[in-house]
């Protein structure tokens, strides 16, 4: 197991419960204290959990070009919505733990295929405001309950304007180039599908699953695998907490 990435989990959990001691826990749904997420507002996530793969929730939206399958938890309103922005926002990371075993709950009984889990990178100016990337968070939770390992194959190239901040007709642009493979030693970690040579790592025939928090245009999401196939993917899918109609 990679030192570094041990060291930062180890970190998180003193983090976490540094957090809990100093700000007791308070339901993200609902705001009844006690959990960041009660067992009332839980079921919230799982609004897709028992629906066919692929089912629309509200108007039907296309799959991003590149990608074989993209799955969601739930419709970007209500609890989602609320707990997503209290992780992205007020610096509550406790909340990646049931949001991640969420998107592990439905890719383990909706998706395809998939050998490793790579979360979509956050930029570098955000991940130090925050003191973490969010979406890996979410993938290292989801991984744990589907059983697939996390490996952080890709990193921001440039700067780009938050999503949120654009029309839809102008994400596409925002995010293309964006993105690009990290070298074998910064990835640090052991898959079978990557390749052993120095520089940046190639996939050898690798189906990869791209974990994020939210689903809007698709636009990051192809942007992520036209890099990943660049670099020798097989097939790349995706997995969201939820999905923006």
């Amino acid at each position: 197991m990679d030192l570094l990435a041990e060291l930062g989990r180890g970190v998180g959990v003193l983090a976490s419960r540094a957090l809990d001691l100093a700000l007791p826990a308070t339901c993200a749904g609902c705001d009844r204290e006690g959990t960041t997420l009660c067992a009332q507002c839980r079921p919230a996530l799982d609004a897709r959990l028992h629906l066919a793969p692929g089912t629309p929730v509200g108007l039907p939206g296309d799959i991003p070009a590149l990608l074989v399958q993209v799955e969601w938890c739930a419709s970007f309103g209500g609890v989602a919505r609320r707990a997503l922005h209290r992780l992205k926002y007020t610096g509550d990371r406790r909340l990646a733990e049931p949001l991640g075993h969420a998107v592990g709950r439905r890719w383990a009984r909706a998706g395809a295929g998939g050998e490793v889990l790579v979360p979509v990178p956050a930029s570098p100016d955000r991940v130090r405001d925050r003191g973490y990337d969010q979406a890996e968070l979410i993938a290292r939770a989801a991984g744990r309950v589907c059983g697939l390992p996390v490996c952080l194959l890709l990193e921001r190239s440039r700067v780009t304007t938050a999503q949120f901040d654009l029309d839809r007709s102008a994400r596409s642009g925002n995010v293309a180039g964006a993105f690009r493979m990290r070298t074998r030693t910064e990835v640090g970690v052991e898959v079978g599908a990557l390749d052993g040579h120095d520089g940046p790592v190639r996939l050898a025939g690798a189906w990869v699953v791209l974990v994020d928090d939210v689903l809007t245009t698709g636009s990051t999401l192809g942007a992520c695998a036209r890099v990943l196939m660049d670099h020798g993917a097989l097939a790349v899918s995706a997995v969201t907490v939820a999905r923006e109609r």
